[in-house]
């Protein structure tokens, strides 16, 4: 049996992944082999909408992954950011099935790799990784469930602010977000001049101020106060399901 300080050596040689070092040493074990380690531009393209899922991507560290459904009038709406918390590709469907969505790097940074045959082979091996895998499908799944609802019932004010939040904290807790005003509209799925106008009304707050193909939030808890409880939800569960894995900055670094 591992002891603490040995657990902690062990997992921190792992990619900066979450949902990989919550894994035990022999689940850890069985996928170790396989996985592989590269960078990923922004907007680099995972996924068409049709592709065959044959490989599951783990974020580390700030690289952020998102979802994007598109319309009949050809705009991409944004349904559900992924970060280190998570993995996309071959989770909810178990692979070998075309992708329902777009996926695509939003924040570029590290990425790890796995075939998805591997994973599958993997699961088949180990009751624990079908469970811990299982339990994180069920944590995308209530961070998509919960953006339909906000989409649904909150203002574009809230609805920035949370997107921000929740950028912010997958970003190390840095309060320099690389976020651009075409990038927040696509969250959002209003036009840019829309997303603008927002921002444009936070920076007269004092709440952030814009950088080039940045954002820099001034006044962490005001911003906060400004946004839904959408976050704080999708936390919740993540701790009542797969505890420790959502990010928290004061406990990743």
């Amino acid at each position: 049996m591992l002891t603490r300080s040995n657990r902690t050596a062990e997992v921190n040689d792992r990619p900066f992944n979450n949902l990989l070092r919550r894994l035990n040493a022999a689940d850890h074990e069985l996928l170790a082999p396989h996985l592989t380690q590269d960078e990923a531009k922004s907007n680099a393209l995972l996924y068409n909408a049709g592709d065959d899922v044959e490989t599951v991507y783990f974020p580390c560290g700030p690289s952020l992954v998102s979802y994007l459904v598109t319309n009949e009038d050809g705009r991409d709406v944004e349904t559900v950011l992924i970060g280190r918390e998570g993995a996309v590709g071959g989770i909810v469907s178990q692979g070998f099935l075309p992708a329902y969505t777009r996926i695509v790097v939003k924040f570029g940074g590290p990425f790890a790799r796995l075939p998805v045959s591997r994973l599958e082979a993997a699961k088949l091996k180990s009751p624990s990784l079908r469970n811990i895998f299982a339990r994180y499908a069920d944590c995308m799944l209530a961070q998509i469930f919960q953006s339909t609802a906000c989409n649904a019932i909150h203002s574009i004010e809230q609805r920035t602010a949370k997107w921000i939040v929740s950028a912010m904290e997958r970003t190390d807790g840095e309060n320099s977000v690389p976020l651009t005003h075409e990038q927040l509209a696509t969250l959002l799925g209003v036009g840019r001049s829309y997303a603008s106008r927002v921002i444009q009304t936070f920076k007269a707050e004092g709440v952030l101020e814009t950088r080039r193909g940045s954002i820099l939030v001034r006044n962490p808890p005001a911003l906060r106060q400004r946004s839904c409880l959408c976050n704080e939800a999708v936390k919740s569960h993540f701790e009542e399901v797969l505890r420790g894995v959502y990010p928290d900055p004061e406990k990743d670094n």
